[in-house]
């Protein structure tokens, strides 16, 4: 029998033991698919950790369409570092290769929304975040993916874990929809007059879509 995990108190459990730490905020290497999804990723992280984002989203697989979200991504982090309250936010732009996630997508074209094409996608994001996180000495790396209440946290906690051990950097456990995360992304969205997307990126999404 498969125990289920809470990964919003394992994040908790994390924070507080950042609270009594000597040393300062520990750097966290967070990979983001767009800025509606960051927005409360980063209201909430800030106070604890000093985020970089790493804006990689190879499944964006229109130019026009990855430059208005990464645009959008910028414009929000500018956003709250103007405003203050809590640890400035870096941002890294990863490099745009649509052609490595139709790559990784041979064979899986057929795939529902939500299935292995989308868990091959997490990998495919996440792996290069843990590798930059290894080569820039974070302390941790995660993703904003599972705010979405279409996106398995399960699965993205799973590939994490799997990755720290590769890399050598400490996974960021987190299902970040909790406490009503993804209602506050909403509320975050409308009050920066951020471009919500209805569909991941990808061709196969917006198809489906």
């Amino acid at each position: 029998m498969s125990v289920i995990r809470n990964y919003q108190k394992e994040l908790d459990k994390i924070i507080e033991k950042i609270g009594v730490a000597e040393g300062g905020a520990p750097n966290l290497f967070l990979h983001s698919c767009c800025a509606p999804c960051s927005s409360y990723v980063l209201e909430y992280l800030r106070q604890y950790f000093r985020i970089t984002v790493f804006y990689y989203n190879p499944n964006i697989t229109e130019d026009t369409e990855y430059q208005k979200r990464v645009a959008e991504q910028k414009r929000l982090i500018a956003a709250y570092n103007a405003a203050g309250g809590g640890c400035p936010i870096q941002i890294m732009e990863g490099d745009y290769e649509p052609g490595r996630f139709f790559e990784m997508a041979k064979g899986l074209e057929s795939c529902p929304e939500g299935g292995e094409r989308c868990f091959a996608c997490y990998e495919l994001r996440l792996r290069e975040t843990a590798k930059r996180a290894k080569a820039g000495s974070y302390d941790y790396f995660t993703t904003t993916l599972s705010i979405s209440p279409l996106k398995n946290a399960a699965k993205l906690n799973e590939i994490g874990e799997r990755l720290a051990a590769v890399y050598g950097v400490s996974w960021l456990p987190s299902d970040f929809k909790k406490r009503d995360g993804y209602k506050r992304s909403i509320e975050l969205s409308r009050k920066y007059d951020l471009y919500r997307q209805d569909y991941c990126g990808c061709v196969y999404s917006r198809v489906a879509r």
